[in-house]
């Protein structure tokens, strides 16, 4: 387990480096979640708000790049060491930088509508779906960055509550007598959603499963 490797690089400045890029990572898809949550869903204005995903967009893929450049340099310098632990980073950073493209994804909905979301429908549809993935991303960096398991178990539980959630919304969605362009707009949205869910799950159960079960947690789950 992640926590395990934790213990034996405490100290190290690889480390030291590695988790804080990668915790910039996960804060920065954070801020873009909620920004594009405040236009998608609450309809408020903010000056220059593409601007702002989409940079925050390139910050993260230059720190997944760096991140990986610094794994790559360690193992050539030291390539029997610490191997599983650069796995596994290898592995999130690459779940991090998938959660910038989602959220890149979900702003651009927001100019795919033909008018503002209706509160109603959304909270019909959503409840608090959107506030949850919020709270979800802080979960998660914490359990990631503290190695806690009790947090990374509940973000299994959130992982699997969410993504059901956002199924039975796509399901309601292709039954629904919705006009066209609103009924593909909150489809995208409940996808998007379910695969920012999901990517925030693989992350927090890195801290407790094995690297041959990263991304199939699912599966693990269910034996």
């Amino acid at each position: 387990m992640f926590k395990n490797f934790l213990k034996l690089w405490k100290g190290k400045d690889f480390l030291v480096k590695v988790l804080d890029e990668f915790k910039n990572m996960l804060n920065d898809a954070h801020e873009m979640f909620d920004s594009v949550c405040r236009k998608l869903v609450h309809n408020e204005d903010a000056a220059g708000l593409k601007e702002k995903i989409y940079g925050l967009d390139q910050k993260i893929n230059a720190l997944q790049k760096d991140i990986r450049k610094r794994i790559v340099e360690h193992l050539t310098l030291q390539p029997s060491v610490d191997v599983p632990a650069c796995l596994i980073f290898m592995s999130v950073v690459k779940d991090a930088e998938r959660l910038g493209d989602y959220c890149k994804n979900l702003f651009e909905v927001t100019q795919l509508l033909d008018k503002p979301i209706d509160k109603e429908k959304y909270q019909s549809l959503f409840g608090n779906v959107d506030r949850e993935i919020s709270a979800f991303f802080t979960e998660t960096r914490d359990a990631f960055i503290e190695s806690d398991e009790a947090k990374a178990n509940h973000a299994w539980n959130t992982k699997g509550s969410t993504t059901k959630r956002c199924d039975e919304i796509i399901e309601k969605l292709a039954k629904s007598d919705y006009a066209i362009n609103e009924a593909v707009c909150f489809t995208l949205v409940a996808r998007y959603f379910k695969r920012i869910a999901a990517h925030l799950g693989n992350i927090a159960t890195s801290v407790v499963l094995p690297i041959s079960d990263l991304d199939y947690f699912d599966e693990k789950r269910d034996d």
